[in-house]
């Protein structure tokens, strides 16, 4: 078998093609041969081999020759002083300030609902009619044995005037007076047993209409009109939610409640804001009502309840929401984009541009993040330009090139020639074949 040889210039030297190719000179970075390659050329439509062939290679970066490696575009923003505020994270529940569940507190017949399921009711206003009668007849039968009482209590002081004016005439005995004054007695106190007896038959017939006890919505009806209902019934009718204002209870480290106990001493109010779960949009504006009295050992948090007004009914008991109580707000300080904070073995830093357009890790101490923001208590000065977006590729000392915003990245337009080089290159191969 023979071998192919490839041969250069005079400057270089010939080896065999099965051999790695390299440059007589140091300074030498490529070399061809006599026929070079041609592209998109099937392999069976290839000029017969004559031992030459092409190669170029590329020095490496680094090495002696290499061409040298442009900035690194990134997005910068500058430090500015600005006020930032003070804000607690904390999740809490929806809670009614009172649910009530409406029972009758007598039994019979449940004749009428007066409410509607979902409905929001006042207090007084009334939701159930029970069976009335049968009090009804109670109080009847009270009041006929107060007048049968009373016309006896009468009768005994009658008599009791008689028997005092035939003892003052020497006619009878003292013991029959006694006995007249202690009969008069015990019909008085029949008299008040009767008046009471129809207080109670008034309050018992007052009982079968059921009144709503507080403001708030009522929820699904429990018992059915035509039902027997009873005082020791659990369920009870419904069940009312007062949520109009409505309370947030939620949760706070233990560390973080000597700051919220002195504001809450210095009397000023605390305005509680509650977002939806995925804290998007605020669903309320409150403030903070009351703290717990004892931190809960098994997390080491602190209960915290906020009230809301809650006209629009954004929050239902119950209801997740994220809290952010803000406790104070802090001005003049430097405030910086959060996404610029780099986590490092050291702790935290930024990329800081200088005016050389070279990069400089910067040691940061940050202060109360808010939104997209955070506070910088030291380490940066107002104007100073810090990285936000790419600090991926940089290292210190690295040249960077600023941008205002990311550049948008859009997919290379397909040129319109490659499809017909393709369609005649299908055409070649076809043909080939």
């Amino acid at each position: 078998m023979r071998t192919s040889r490839t041969c250069a210039a005079s400057s270089r030297r010939c080896v065999p093609a099965t051999t790695r190719c390299a440059p007589s000179t140091a300074s030498a970075t490529s070399w061809s041969c006599d026929e070079p390659r041609k592209k998109n050329i099937p392999r069976d439509r290839l000029p017969p081999d004559r031992g030459h062939g092409v190669l170029r290679v590329q020095a490496a970066p680094g090495r002696p020759g290499a061409p040298l490696a442009g900035p690194t575009p990134v997005v910068a923003a500058a430090a500015s002083k600005g006020e930032i505020d003070v804000i607690m994270n904390g999740l809490g529940t929806a809670t009614p300030l009172r649910t009530v569940t409406v029972r009758s507190r007598v039994d019979g017949e449940l004749q009428r609902v007066l409410f509607v399921e979902g409905q929001f009711v006042k207090q007084g206003q009334l939701l159930a009619e029970i069976d009335p009668r049968p009090f009804q007849v109670q109080l009847a039968q009270a009041e006929g044995q107060l007048v049968r009482d009373r016309a006896l209590l009468e009768n005994a002081h009658l008599d009791l005037e008689r028997y005092r004016a035939l003892y003052a005439q020497d006619s009878i005995a003292k013991q029959q007076v006694d006995t007249q004054a202690s009969l008069v007695r015990q019909y008085e106190g029949a008299v008040q047993v009767d008046s009471s007896q129809i207080d109670n038959a008034r309050l018992q017939l007052a009982y079968t209409s059921i009144a709503a006890p507080v403001n708030g919505r009522v929820g699904l009806r429990l018992v059915d009109p035509g039902n027997i209902v009873r005082a020791g019934d659990t369920n009870g009718l419904v069940v009312i939610t007062q949520l109009q204002p409505v309370a947030v209870v939620f949760t706070v480290p233990q560390d973080s409640v000597p700051a919220v106990l002195k504001r809450m001493r210095s009397g000023e109010t605390i305005p509680v804001e509650a977002w939806d779960r995925e804290e998007k949009a605020m669903l309320a504006a409150g403030i903070l009502a009351s703290a717990d009295n004892q931190v809960d050992p098994a997390t080491g948090t602190v209960k915290l309840k906020a009230q809301y007004a809650n006209d629009d009914g954004a929050l239902f008991p119950n209801q997740f929401v994220n809290v952010r109580m803000k406790l104070d707000t802090l001005r003049d300080v430097i405030v910086i984009p959060s996404a610029a904070v780099q986590r490092g073995a050291q702790g935290l830093f930024v990329y800081l541009v200088g005016a050389d357009k070279t990069v400089a890790q910067r040691p940061v101490k940050l202060g109360p993040a808010q939104d997209q923001n955070v506070a910088v208590t030291d380490g940066l000065a107002a104007g100073d330009l810090v990285v936000v977006d790419g600090m991926d590729r940089l290292r210190p000392g690295a040249s960077v090139e600023v941008a205002s915003a990311r550049p948008e990245i859009k997919p290379p337009a397909e040129a319109k020639g490659s499809s017909k080089g393709a369609g005649k290159g299908q055409r070649r191969r076809a043909e080939g074949g």
